[in-house]
């Protein structure tokens, strides 16, 4: 039992965790919640509930996911993907936002998710994002953040936050011109300066804080709603009441469907993020336990009447910039979350949209990759097209499709990479032991009559065409030896090894003599039983 504590414990803090962090995680947690206020708000009218829903969400699921994860830092809660998601299935099924059928049907869609979400977790699903390459994690982790900004541009100067598609959203806020604020623009454009500079000269001052209590204080002194500033609306207070469920059994086949993509989007798009983060801090996250982490979140959101919950790039990305350590983070932001709901909420009405958008989109803009695809572009231009690709496809056709796309895309290169292994062919330097490349090295030269061939992949039917031809075409009027130095050949099959058998009673017919060398002993004994001789 002790036991099962500590390693509880290491995993929650992890084993560098000092005392002092409790502070930072503490200052991080108040933080998140402040800040989940406009953005829980914003999503849950978008997933077609009210408002309050959002804050709802933003509070027991937060604290239970931060209790199972394996995750030090991310945070969970209303976001935007599974809310967008949520209310297309909502508008699917003609269920008017915000009304009374719409807040029934909600919480039955997330618990629909909770159930995917479970069944993921007894097949161990989650195992699949290793096999995902940075290229496609960075990729997708800047679409999904573009695609947030773009969502929340027009509450910059005004407007409402947009919803669908990338291109949907980009008409959108040129549509949200019609109600263009030069005085919220300026405002909004105002604090995401502040908060950029000083995050690159103080990057550990709270600054973020400081211009949300300004902006409360902005509208207590002046009249800034006068001129196109919007506020946050009053909240009611109160904690959340648990929810019976009601499941109609004539449409939960239909919203058992519709939610399989939503906790696809889920698992794919918090586990490829966290896992990220995991890598970056050098530490290893546990794909079955997030997987677990996700469906009790869900699975409490619905019980309170919320929406789909994942994580959150953006407020993951303001924990992290004032320090967050561990999911202390996420259970303090659930105590001020609960703080606010139960005597805050009045101050809630005085805090200015643009002045919380801009804080959010600064962090998503922090969030983006743009530095790893800077250096894609030096250093690997097929790994910049995986990345840019990964990046429009969650912009274009939407999350999954975005992982997909970049998925189909890495898998290719493997298969590439598989038929068309490093080769190449040896020759001596004068005065040096060893062979040497004939490419890379300027100064080697061949062996008269000699080919040497040092081949670094797998033999199999689908590079062995390759490898034949390039012996061949190799072969001068006075080679008498072929070579080739399989170091790097763990592997080959029956077809390859019939190819070998043609290729060297071809070169001894020709008085050529062919020696495979260097290889594994398993190989050997492959081409013993696949009757090479």
């Amino acid at each position: 039992m002790k036991s099962g504590v500590k390693t509880y414990i290491y995993h929650f803090f992890g084993k560098d965790y000092k005392p002092v962090y409790i502070l930072k995680d503490m200052l991080a947690g108040i933080i998140i919640a402040l800040i989940s206020i406009p953005i829980s708000m914003g999503y849950s009218q978008i997933a077609g509930l009210p408002m309050i829903y959002g804050l709802y969400g933003s509070l027991l699921p937060i604290l239970i996911y931060g209790l199972i994860t394996t995750s030090k830092d991310f945070v969970f809660g209303v976001d935007a993907a599974p809310a967008a998601l949520t209310g297309g299935v909502i508008a699917a099924m003609g269920i008017a936002s915000e009304s009374e059928e719409a807040i029934k049907t909600v919480p039955v869609i997330t618990l629909a998710v909770s159930i995917w979400l479970l069944l993921f977790y007894i097949l161990k699903a989650g195992r699949a994002v290793k096999y995902i390459s940075m290229p496609v994690m960075g990729g997708f982790i800047t679409g999904i953040c573009i695609e947030i900004i773009s969502i929340q541009i027009p509450k910059l100067y005004g407007g409402t936050a947009g919803t669908g598609e990338f291109y949907e959203l980009v008409l959108h806020i040129i549509e949200e011109f019609k109600v263009f604020s030069p005085v919220s623009f300026s405002l909004s454009i105002l604090c995401i300066a502040i908060i950029l500079i000083s995050r690159k000269f103080i990057p550990k001052f709270p600054m973020s804080i400081i211009i949300l209590v300004a902006g409360g204080i902005l509208t207590l002194t002046t009249n800034i709603t006068d001129y196109g500033v919007k506020l946050l609306p009053e909240v009611a207070p109160g904690l959340p009441h648990l929810k019976l469920i009601h499941i109609n059994v004539g449409n939960f086949s239909e919203i058992l469907f519709s939610s399989l993509t939503i906790a696809l989007v889920i698992m794919c798009e918090t586990l490829l993020a966290s896992r990220q983060n995991a890598i970056n801090d050098g530490y290893d996250l546990n794909p079955s336990r997030e997987v677990l982490a996700y469906t009790m979140a869900n699975l409490s959101s619905a019980i309170v009447g919320s929406c789909p919950v994942n994580a959150s790039v953006s407020r993951t990305s303001i924990a992290r910039q004032f320090g967050s350590r561990s999911q202390l983070t996420s259970i303090f932001a659930s105590i001020t979350m609960a703080v606010i709901l139960i005597f805050c909420t009045g101050f809630i009405k005085y805090l200015p949209v643009p002045v919380l958008t801009a804080i959010v989109v600064s962090a998503l803009y922090s969030a983006c990759e743009f530095h790893l695809a800077h250096r894609l572009l030096k250093t690997s231009k097929r790994d910049f097209i995986i990345f840019i690709s990964a990046a429009l496809g969650v912009l274009i056709f939407g999350t999954i499709y975005g992982v997909v796309i970049g998925c189909i895309l890495s898998f290719f290169t493997v298969i590439v990479d598989t038929i068309v292994p490093p080769k190449d062919f040896m020759g001596v330097i004068e005065g040096r032991d060893g062979y040497y490349s004939l490419r890379r090295n300027k100064h080697a030269v061949p062996i008269d009559g000699v080919i040497i061939y040092r081949y670094g992949g797998n033999l199999f039917f689908a590079n062995i065409d390759t490898f034949v031809k390039d012996i061949q075409d190799s072969i001068k009027p006075d080679t008498k030896v072929v070579i080739v130095y399989g170091s790097g050949i763990g592997n080959i099959d029956i077809t390859a090894t019939d190819r070998l058998v043609q290729l060297n009673r071809s070169l001894r017919e020709r008085g050529i003599s062919f020696y495979l060398t260097e290889h594994d002993g398993s190989i050997n004994d492959k081409l013993k039983r696949f009757g090479a001789y």
